[in-house]
């Protein structure tokens, strides 16, 4: 048998019947059903939604969402330090190569290159921004920078 949604059951026991409610006292839930007297939830139809009490205590605790945000994710910044410290001499640097080393965590956000430290192997940079300063260290270490 092929398993799909359709073809799956709930195992063996795993299901309990709810126990029908009204049908005489001998059954342990007759009279008032286990509704108790009068009162709203006694009727049919008479149920309650959950309430939020305290809503503005609850409000209160929620800091303000103040001036403008901006729609562009911030770039994961990685400095030379690292850069130096994780690839090889020759590599070529992307922000997939990056992700695979777990250096940063989304590489579609992109990546931005930062003067932290010095790189002193050669490498190709592709596809990263790359502060002013960080452009300067690169190309003084003989690495090639692509945007």
């Amino acid at each position: 048998m092929v398993l799909t949604a359709s073809t799956i059951k709930p195992g063996t026991g795993i299901k309990r019947k709810g126990k029908r409610v009204g049908r005489g006292n001998a059954s342990g839930k007759g009279t008032y059903s286990a509704r108790g007297l009068k009162g709203q939830r006694s009727r049919s139809g008479g149920k309650s939604r959950t309430q939020i009490r305290a809503f503005k205590a609850s409000l209160l605790k929620v800091p303000k969402l103040r001036g403008f945000k901006s729609i562009y994710s911030k770039k994961e910044t990685v400095t030379l330090d690292t850069l130096e410290r994780i690839v090889k001499e020759g590599d070529l640097v992307t922000p997939r190569y990056l992700d695979k080393k777990g250096v940063i965590g989304h590489p579609t956000k992109g990546v931005k290159i930062v003067a932290k430290g010095e790189l002193k192997k050669k490498i190709t940079i592709k596809s990263c921004l790359a502060s002013k300063k960080a452009v300067e260290l690169i190309e003084k270490s003989g690495s090639k920078i692509v945007f």
